[in-house]
């Protein structure tokens, strides 16, 4: 099951050329939807050196996502006892999901 949020996940990326590739497990789906936000984190972190403080919209993380050679999640479906592997669109689907849960407990 697909949205076992305690599901051991692991997120295989790879933003350009084979080398680059690389994988993190999380816990959960939603710490690995984080684990991809914080990547994004980075990446503008790297980009913007001298900047005290980074700020994006979900529309510029999902151009990142796209942009990226690769990336996909491996989610542990018990029943089976496999991993069950999803693109990005689902990715981006969970981290919408899980940053509207996030603003919905700011405000």
């Amino acid at each position: 099951m697909a949205d076992n949020k305690s599901a051991h996940t692991l997120l295989l990326a790879q933003p350009g050329k084979p080398e680059t590739r690389s994988y993190s497990d999380y816990d959960s789906v939603n710490e690995c939807m984080e684990g991809v936000c914080h990547m994004y984190e980075e990446h503008l972190k790297r980009q913007n050196p001298d900047s005290a403080s980074i700020t994006y919209d979900i529309r510029q993380l999902f151009e990142f996502i796209d942009q990226l050679s690769d990336l996909c999640c491996l989610v542990y479906q018990k029943t089976t006892n496999t991993y069950a592997p999803y693109n990005k669109d689902w990715i981006k689907d969970k981290i919408y999901i899980l940053l509207r849960r996030q603003a919905s407990k700011n405000s």
